[in-house]
């Protein structure tokens, strides 16, 4: 009982690690889409305030009175963007990684320094403008920007924190102003602390926008994850192809699908007497490494494995998902196979001599199973038929035959089939023409 319970955390554990992890990732990559966009966006001002002097150097001249010049605020958004470049190259390291986060203090540091670039603007407007015009001026609107960018933190307290500094430094600014000018001048100081007040609540906002935004994250992270564990862990049992089939489809769906298929039956020769005089870990060991390969060259051919039958396993082509030319497939998956048992027996002291059989038509193929356990497979005559066919290498003495449908099938592919005549196989009360290849 203690195993199992400390097998089922260690799981959970491993669970919880994988799903922080990507978690994790998917937050750096929203940062990274907030410096790209604040990049571009100071990039854009750079080249309109350069156009705007070029072609109408008068109307800087009457915003900003002759005392501030374009080459100012540019040189404010270009020291701007080198700071968004460096977050930007800490990000994309962080990435690279496996995700690290960064440090929450750096985090609101960049913050910090990110929304006080408008201030520093706003400064520099008030000396050259006055105060009344720059702080009625479009510059406080660009604390905006920072704050909706925000919520790409997905954080609720960084994103309240930039509204909390907005609204800070803009009312600090006008207090500055108040307190120079005297306190009976105009626009009034309550007027800048209410449009404060906004700030900090726009602030909040999005921060709760922020907040909602990483919920569901959180959930489609959760739900790729576990997605993701259910694929790996599932496929180590059955091929990939039926994970996605059965991830796709309704676990209890009683609906099955008649399909035209190839279908394989792959089994060793003198497997079962040979392996007694070996070691059980041996015996794995062989097969282990036999099917490795011979998976291999399935799969590069678009077949899967339904399941593993001890000394060998059933194969499928067209089928959970339909496949182009699946008896040409199946036979040339076939002949690679054979060719490579040739060179793993080679360089092995256990030689496995290979039988394959081949038959292509009709099946039926879906969950069969009880309610509580199913499993994706494939049944009807044609499945009969391969195996039985498959069976007839012991008696003919060969490593691949097909039938007189996958013969059809292959057409001038099959020029080196031979014909085995009418051969009788167990199960049946006639007669089928049979080919051998290779």
């Amino acid at each position: 009982m203690w195993a199992w319970r400390s097998g089922r955390d260690g799981a959970a554990t491993a669970a919880s690690a994988e799903y922080s992890h990507a978690f994790a990732r998917e937050v750096l990559r929203t940062e990274l889409l907030r410096v790209r966009t604040l990049i571009v966006t100071a990039a854009v001002l750079i080249v309109v305030l350069g156009l705007i002097s070029v072609f109408e150097p008068q109307v800087m001249h009457r915003i900003w009175r002759g005392r501030l010049k374009p080459i100012h605020l540019q040189a404010i958004l270009a020291a701007f963007i080198l700071f968004e470049l460096w977050v930007h190259i800490q990000i994309v390291r962080h990435l690279a990684r496996d995700g690290h986060d960064i440090p929450v203090i750096r985090r609101y540091i960049s913050a910090l320094i990110e929304t006080s670039m408008p201030t520093v603007v706003l400064a520099l407007e008030i000396e050259s403008m006055g105060a009344v015009a720059a702080l009625g001026f479009v510059t406080p609107l660009a604390y905006s920007i920072f704050i909706i960018l925000s919520t790409l933190r997905l954080d609720f307290w960084l994103s309240a924190f930039t509204g909390l500094v907005a609204a800070t430094e803009l009312f600090l600014m006008a207090i500055y102003d108040h307190a120079a000018t005297g306190p009976g001048d105009e626009p009034e100081i309550y007027y800048h602390a209410v449009r404060s007040v906004v700030i900090l609540i726009c602030g909040v906002l999005a921060g709760a926008v922020g907040l909602q935004l990483r919920r569901q994250f959180a959930a489609s992270v959760r739900a790729a994850t576990a997605r993701d564990r259910v694929t790996d862990l599932f496929g180590q049992h059955v091929s990939p192809q039926v994970v996605e089939r059965l991830m796709m489809t309704e676990a209890t769906s009683e609906a099955s699908d008649i399909s035209q298929v190839a279908v394989m039956f792959v089994d060793f020769r003198g497997f079962t007497a040979a392996s007694r005089s070996r070691t059980p870990q041996q015996v794995v060991d062989r097969l282990d490494g036999a099917f490795a390969v011979l998976v291999e060259i399935l799969e590069g051919h678009g077949g899967i494995v339904n399941k593993f039958l001890g000394d060998g396993f059933l194969a499928l082509f067209g089928a959970p998902f339909e496949t182009p030319d699946a008896a040409r497939e199946a036979v040339a998956a076939a002949r690679e196979m054979v060719g490579a048992m040739s060179r793993v027996n080679a360089a092995s002291n256990w030689p496995l001599r290979i039988g394959i059989g081949i038959h292509l038509g009709e099946v039926v193929a879906g969950n069969i199973g009880s309610p509580r356990r199913k499993e994706y497979t494939v049944i009807g005559d044609t499945v009969n038929f391969a195996s039985r066919l498959e069976g007839l290498n012991k008696e003919f003495d060969s490593q691949l035959l097909i039938s007189d449908e996958v013969r059809a099938a292959l057409g001038e592919a099959a020029v080196d089939a031979r014909s085995l005549g009418d051969v009788t196989v167990r199960g049946y009360d006639r007669v089928f023409e049979v080919w051998q290849l290779g």
